[in-house]
Order: structure tokens, then sequence, then C-alpha cells
């Protein structure tokens, strides 16, 4: 475990926060996805967007709404290693 003088205690743990809000920002939209991945195979008889194929329930809707809106940290992270390339 490497420690750090008194006085850089701040900063070190800003950056272990900034790391651990950036892969909590990963895993949420995922994480949603598959959450609306079970809630869909476990969608009763009667749905909201009933095709056949697709059974959508409102939780099913709701967690790919999630998934959706949590994607900005996948496209930030996708334009920055295009940027660099």
């Amino acid at each position: 475990m490497t420690t750090f003088p008194a006085a850089n205690n701040g900063r070190a743990s800003a950056w272990q926060a900034r790391g651990a809000a950036f892969w909590l920002g990963l895993a949420a939209s995922p994480t949603f996805a598959v959450m609306a991945w079970i809630a869909a195979n476990d969608a009763p008889p009667i749905a909201l967007c009933s095709s056949g194929m697709l059974p959508i329930d409102g939780m099913t809707a709701m967690y790919l709404l999630m998934s959706l809106f949590h994607l900005s940290p996948w496209l930030k992270l996708a334009g920055r290693t295009r940027q660099r390339t």
C-alpha cells in the first residue's frame, strides 16, 4: 500500500473518488440492460407492447429507458478512444 504525505491526502482521495465514479458510471447502463432482459423474460402474457416476439411491460420499458439514459459514460469513453487514434 502506498502512503501519501498529509498534504496530498485530499488530492489522492479525490482521484480515488473520480475513479470509483467512473467505474460506477460505466456499470449502470449494462446493469439496467440486463435488468430489462430479465424483466422481459418474466413479462406477463398481457404486456403493453406485445408484438409476440418482444413483450415489453412497464418495468421492461423503464429499465430500457434507464439503460439509454446512462449511456453517456460509454459514449464519452468511445469518443476519447476515437480521438486518440
